[in-house]
């Protein structure tokens, strides 16, 4: 089953003794909003809307403090960006709220919010120079490569920890593992196990900029660092294999074909022939285009991130929850999250946008449901739409769901 993954990704324990190692039990961790305070700082990021303007002129003397190459850098090691961040759920009731869904557990949305927040902590944390109160770096999020849960509830009322550090480094990008643990009975179980890839760009966020090289220093952090160059290479390979860009396979071909021929209408009314146009939904099925759900935002300058563009994390929880709602709309019955894949975020969204999302059911099997959102911004001035990210996600229903049947090629 899918929960078991979690296990299986888990950062191998030797090298989470290591890298906790320097951190004492007594220490008190920081929490959720010092993770964002830090980042604040570490930008110069106006905490008013008015002064945003301000604030990135100022940032634009910093393209001084940028390497020229890679090699002037400082290499570091994993340990150096390993951070443990707490959100106090059950020794500060104060804040469960926010946290809360109908439910009485967690909102998976806003753990997306803290994963994303945190990510870029850790960059930022792996960059950062001795004399440099701020950092000339803009680090964003590029992708959400991957998040497996093995827990299906997260509970309200207990206290959970992240963990995570750098785990590969290329020229310009960064990718981050993070770990949710929760407390129960006095010991931390794991939640989730996630893989975010960052890149660093110049104070302006215009050009790509040199990041701190990496090295592994045990066979564990070899292993963990040789699986950061596959999954770049896999990422490479998956793009160019984009149906956009090559002709399916003899394999898909046929896949499609089998669903085009189990639609096919043959009952000839009239003696006439069996058209293309002739198609009937099989029992307990779904037209694919009757499994979408539509949704609108629009872009407060509330959701700003650092940089006074649009919080990735805000866009991954909206996209979320609209797709939980077309899961749940679709099997009828509460839907849990199993798995997030390959966000991709192709362009920033500015403040003041008008942000529509399209949730899919794109392929069903026994109880699982596979739910695509397609987010992209209106520009009420052009008239243009741009699509900013594609999010991909699987959840496990209570009851078994009608099977999705495509009805176009498309």
């Amino acid at each position: 089953s899918a929960y078991r993954l979690c296990t299986m990704r888990k950062l191998p324990s030797v090298l989470a003794r290591t890298l906790t190692s320097g951190t004492s039990g007594s220490t008190v961790l920081p929490d959720m909003s010092e993770v964002r305070s830090r980042l604040r700082d570490i930008v110069g990021a106006s905490t008013n809307w008015r002064d945003h303007v301000q604030a990135m002129q100022e940032r634009k003397a910093l393209h001084t403090l940028l390497a020229k190459r890679q090699e002037d850098l400082p290499p570091r090691r994993m340990k150096d960006s390993y951070l443990e961040v707490i959100l106090p759920l059950g020794s500060q009731p104060e804040i469960r709220e926010k946290y809360l869904n109908v439910y009485n557990s967690v909102r998976f949305g806003r753990i997306l919010e803290d994963l994303d927040s945190l990510g870029v902590l850790i960059c930022y944390t792996h960059t950062k120079q001795e004399m440099q109160p701020r950092s000339p770096l803009s680090i964003v999020t590029a992708l959400v490569d991957k998040i497996n849960l093995c827990k299906k509830i997260i509970y309200p009322d207990c206290d959970i920890k992240f963990t995570g550090n750098v785990s590969w480094v290329g020229k310009t990008s960064m990718e981050v593992k993070m770990h949710m643990l929760q407390l129960h009975d006095g010991d931390y179980s794991p939640v989730l196990d996630a893989t975010f890839v960052m890149v660093a760009r110049d104070p302006e966020n215009k050009r790509p900029a040199f990041v701190n090289p990496l090295v592994p220093e045990t066979p564990e952090e070899e292993e963990i660092f040789k699986q950061g160059e596959l999954n770049k290479v896999k990422r490479i390979d998956f793009s160019t294999a984009s149906l956009l860009k090559m002709a399916p396979t003899a394999e898909e071909r046929n896949i499609v074909h089998d669903i085009f021929l189990n639609t096919l209408d043959t009952r000839q009314e009239g003696g006439g022939t069996v058209s293309f146009r002739s198609r009937k939904l099989p029992p307990n099925s779904v037209w694919m285009e009757d499994a979408k759900l539509k949704g609108l935002q629009i872009c407060h300058p509330q959701e700003r991130n650092i940089f006074n563009r649009i919080f990735g994390g805000f866009l991954m929880r909206k996209a979320f929850e609209l797709g939980w709602a077309t899961a749940c709309s679709y099997g009828g019955s509460r839907p849990f999250i199993v798995s997030v894949d390959d966000i991709m975020f192709q362009r920033p969204v500015e403040v003041g946008s008008l942000l529509l999302l399209s949730a899919q059911v794109c392929y069903t099997e026994k109880n699982y449901v596979q739910v695509r959102v397609h987010s992209e911004v209106y520009d009420a001035d052009t008239r243009e739409h741009q699509t900013t990210n594609i999010f991909h996600f699987t959840f496990i229903s209570e009851n078994e769901v009608p099977r999705v049947v495509p009805k176009t090629y498309g």
